[in-house]
């Protein structure tokens, strides 16, 4: 994936929403792997990264983290020995640093119940509430990670390998649940830090202040209008913009709104659309310095773009 922009596209089970924070050539992947009732999916970046995630199957999601990622789900740190449950229906809300990469499992509650049954489990198995966070056994994180991270390049490798091989798809789900719920029963309780309490409530006010400019298109961007949003002092908003994105507030802004402007021109058709339209939708006026920002951004003119949509 070179596109940011791209990250939702024909993915039905997840929605993600992306905003690159580097000015670099963007380089991210993304390689989903369908078993009988379950999927598989591997993320990675090169460039720090804002990554808004919605799961929207009826399932729930399990995440462990490569060696070197690093980053925060909604202000808390991420490390590999980090692992993080979420139900569907909830967003989060990653920033994420370069090299990151992940593995999520998406299984069915129902599978899970069926398999502690079948394993005859005293405990009963407990979904997660919202997203939660867990301290894992670094053994039993990096072994997950590392067999999820294998069935992907598989499956990139030999697509044959899983197409309509019902014996193949049930083995491998049968082993990703083992190691599963082998790193479930090696998590202990997170205890949050006052740190880790400041960076949510940081997260909070960027989240805020995000909701509001997504929800004021058009206007152009007050940072006394994202204070009242935010419920914060001036002061208090830039800090968490650059605690939390490491740009000040307008900075981030300004970029969000360019990554839509350009999700908008890749989906135009023939005369749909003119750049200057998505550009004044986004609230941007001065035509030449948006297409200056456009262009140290994504490499290429919004002209560019639109052309090769509509071609």
């Amino acid at each position: 994936m070179r596109d940011p922009t791209a990250a939702g596209d024909s993915f039905e089970v997840l929605t993600q929403d992306l905003v690159q924070l580097e000015t670099k050539p963007f380089r991210a992947r993304r390689i989903s792997v369908r078993l009988e009732d379950s999927v598989a999916v591997f993320h990675s970046t090169n460039l720090r990264v804002r990554a808004r995630t919605t799961l929207h199957a009826p399932m729930l999601a399990f995440i462990v983290l490569g060696p070197h990622a690093r980053g925060t789900l909604n202000g808390l740190p991420l490390l590999p020995d980090v692992m993080m449950a979420a139900e569907s229906g909830v967003q989060v809300e990653f920033v994420v640093e370069p090299g990151y990469e992940s593995v999520t499992v998406l299984v069915p509650p129902a599978l899970i119940e069926s398999h502690f049954a079948a394993r005859q489990r005293e405990e009963p198995f407990r979904p997660p509430i919202a997203i939660e966070t867990f301290n894992a056994r670094p053994d039993h994180a990096r072994g997950l990670f590392d067999w999820g991270a294998r069935l992907a390049k598989t499956a990139a490798q030999q697509p044959a390998l899983f197409n309509g091989r019902k014996e193949v798809l049930i083995a491998a789900q049968t082993e990703l649940l083992e190691m599963l719920l082998a790193t479930l029963d090696a998590t202990t309780a997170r205890q949050c830090t006052r740190s880790d309490n400041k960076r949510q409530a940081h997260s909070r006010v960027v989240r805020l202040a995000e909701d509001y400019a997504l929800a004021h298109t058009g206007d152009y961007l007050y940072i006394k209008d994202l204070c009242v949003a935010a419920e914060v002092s001036e002061r208090a908003l830039e800090y968490a913009f650059l605690e939390i994105m490491g740009m000040s507030p307008v900075a981030y802004l300004t970029r969000l709104r360019l990554h839509r402007v350009r999700q908008a021109l890749r989906v135009a058709t023939l005369g749909s659309t003119t750049v200057s339209a998505e550009a004044l939708n986004w609230g941007f006026w001065h035509f030449g310095d948006f297409s200056r920002a456009y262009r140290k951004c994504f490499g290429e003119l919004p002209s560019e773009t639109l052309r090769r949509s509509a071609s």
